[in-house]
């Protein structure tokens, strides 16, 4: 075949999102009591306090936890904050991480309405455990995927991976006519939970924003519409490096489980660099004026939004559902934005909007990663 003809004609579209959490809910001022109990920590109260006030800063109400306390108990050296504890972690990730992301699967998979058969390509990404096979194979399995699907396979790439796939898929929707991607994305916590310890205070911020679990998201070029309804067409996905910020937000897999490190000054060069990004994204499409676009940007925390809300002079609706999000969910790392652009395009529906971006046209959804990196993704939404 021609290698034109093996490209699509338009450009990569969304053609389904599905997300999930686990069971397990729990109010974050719940988690603050249950956390020093559950460790075997209540005398420590002056850090209770202090644990305290840093959830009450990520305005976080409530999380979905994956791990019980049943679990927790059985392994006290999770409990603990510096016991050697990866390889329990690990059996524990193994089966849970894909159990999770096949239920956010199934609900992508069922919107969509084809048979998964015509699922060509592959992409699974977590920061929650490492085995090989991974994840993407014990997926194929639980899914029933074809055996000749094309797997990629991503670890540890931190919360900007959900924008990363979708990078990835319109790349592979594009050049291989036909091809319709999954995305699976899940995450469990359980890979950095790790008990309270006035020696490692800085590990409290972790532990207080993180929480659990999975999105999945179809992507496919040249759609059917007799029998697929795209929502998001993908125009364009660039990632961004920040020079001089490798030491800001990273993560570190040692024998004492995953090690998030998390520099108070990230918000900071996300806003000194955002417009950038920006500008060289929408450029192309005559667009400078930030808030006719709608926004599906990764929280991280409050003061990302912050500083990016007062850098963009940001409209107070535009970054709201990024915010209910983190309120209602927590941190989920990389399927964060997923679950974003999800309440998007429901409450559009819900409200009766003319376009799934809320009767916008365009949008931009964003990821904010180790690095520093800044994915920036450009979506034209679709008439409903």
């Amino acid at each position: 075949m021609d290698p034109v003809q093996q490209r699509s004609k338009g450009y990569a579209t969304v053609l389904a999102i599905g997300t999930v959490v686990p069971p397990q809910k729990y109010s974050q001022d719940y988690m603050i009591d249950n956390y020093f109990r559950v460790t075997n920590k209540e005398h420590l109260t002056e850090l209770k306090k202090k644990y305290a006030r840093i959830c009450k800063a990520t305005t976080i109400e409530c999380k979905y936890i994956c791990a019980t306390e049943e679990q927790l108990r059985e392994h006290p050296n999770i409990q603990a904050c510096m016991e050697p504890s990866l390889d329990d972690r690990l059996d524990l990730l193994v089966e849970e991480v894909p159990k999770l992301g096949k239920e956010a699967a199934l609900v992508a998979i069922k919107e969509w309405g084809q048979p998964v058969s015509k699922i060509t390509h592959l992409i699974v990404t977590t920061n929650s455990g490492a085995d090989c096979p991974g994840a993407d194979a014990r997926l194929v399995h639980l899914l029933g995927l074809s055996r000749t699907v094309k797997r990629f396979m991503f670890y540890y790439q931190g919360c900007h991976a959900g924008a990363s796939t979708l990078r990835l898929a319109k790349d592979l929707a594009e050049n291989n006519q036909g091809a319709r991607v999954l995305i699976i994305t899940s995450e469990n916590i359980t890979h950095a939970f790790r008990g309270p310890d006035e020696a490692y205070s800085d590990f409290l911020v972790a532990q207080a924003l993180f929480s659990d679990g999975a999105a999945a998201v179809i992507v496919g070029a040249d759609p059917d519409l007799e029998v697929e309804h795209p929502l998001y067409e993908i125009v364009s996905a660039t990632e961004t490096m920040i020079l001089n910020t490798m030491e800001e937000l990273g993560m570190q897999l040692r024998e004492v489980g995953n090690l998030i490190f998390l520099s108070p000054t990230i918000p900071k060069h996300i806003s000194a660099n955002i417009e950038g990004c920006l500008l060289e994204a929408f450029s192309p499409l005559g667009i400078t004026d930030w808030n006719s676009l709608f926004w599906v940007s990764h929280p991280g925390g409050p003061a990302i939004l912050n500083q990016v809300e007062a850098k963009l002079k940001l409209d107070k609706d535009k970054l709201r559902l990024s915010r209910k999000v983190l309120r209602e969910y927590g941190n989920i790392s990389s399927p964060t934005v997923l679950f974003i652009l999800d309440e998007l395009r429901k409450e559009s529906v819900k409200e009766g909007k003319s376009t799934t971006g809320g009767g916008l046209e365009y949008g931009v959804l964003l990821g904010f990663g180790p690095g520093l990196s800044i994915e920036t993704v450009v979506l034209r939404s679709i008439t409903i």
